[in-house]
This record gives structure tokens, sequence and C-alpha cells, in this order.
């Protein structure tokens, strides 16, 4: 990796983490209920992006610098797994350990099919 895609994946990141503050608040504005939906509508797009970005890599040769700017880069920064894992715990801490359980089983089941999607319509 030269120092020029360095820095792509650095720029990329830091824009993957303004879109991940900006789509969380947005949600957040219209959310009547008291679960982190945010989160998980951050997660899944992202796994479902990175899925058909991974597809589209797949079966084009020659894309490794794209897929490691926006994969790595972008799609690194936009999504959030520790904030995922942290919402639960605090959800269990709070006394809602369904509330927790359930979003952080629904969280990875959303995720695991939203990647397969994308994987299968980037591959195709």
């Amino acid at each position: 990796m030269t120092p020029t895609d360095l820095a792509l994946v650095a720029v990329a990141g830091g824009l993957g983490a303004a879109a991940r503050f900006l789509l969380d608040t947005l949600v957040a504005r219209h959310n009547r209920s008291s679960t982190p939906l945010g989160t998980v509508v951050v997660n899944g797009t992202a796994c479902f992006l990175l899925g058909l970005l991974t597809g589209w890599g797949v079966t084009h040769h020659g894309s490794g610098d794209v897929v490691a700017v926006l994969g790595v880069g972008f799609l690194g920064g936009y999504s959030t797994f520790s904030t995922a894992s942290v919402e639960a715990a605090r959800l269990l801490l709070a006394g809602r350990g369904a509330v927790a359980l359930v979003h952080a089983l629904g969280m990875l089941v959303l995720c695991l099919a939203a990647a397969v999607a994308g994987i299968a319509l980037g591959g195709a």
C-alpha cells in the first residue's frame, strides 16, 4: 500500500464516520422507541454495502485499491460494531436483558443476511 492509498483510506474513513453520525442522528430523530435503531440501520446498511463491494471486487480483477478505500476506509468508518456492543451492554445493565438479547441477536442476524444479499447481488 502506497502513502497515497493510505491517505485515501484515512479520508474515506473520516467520511464514513461522518455519514454514520448523520444517518444515526436522522434515525434517532424519528425513532419513537428507546431501542438504538440508528445503530441497527447503520450496521445493516454497512454489511449490505460491504457485501456488495466484496461481491463486485471478486468479479472485477484489479479492483483491490477501490475495495480497500471503500471497504476498509469508508465502510470501516461507517460501520459501528463497538457502538452496537456498548448499546447492548447498556441495555443489559439497565435491567432490560430481553431487549439487549433481541438487539444483539437481531443485529447479528440482520447483518449476516445483509452481507449475504450484498455478496450475492455484487457478484452476479
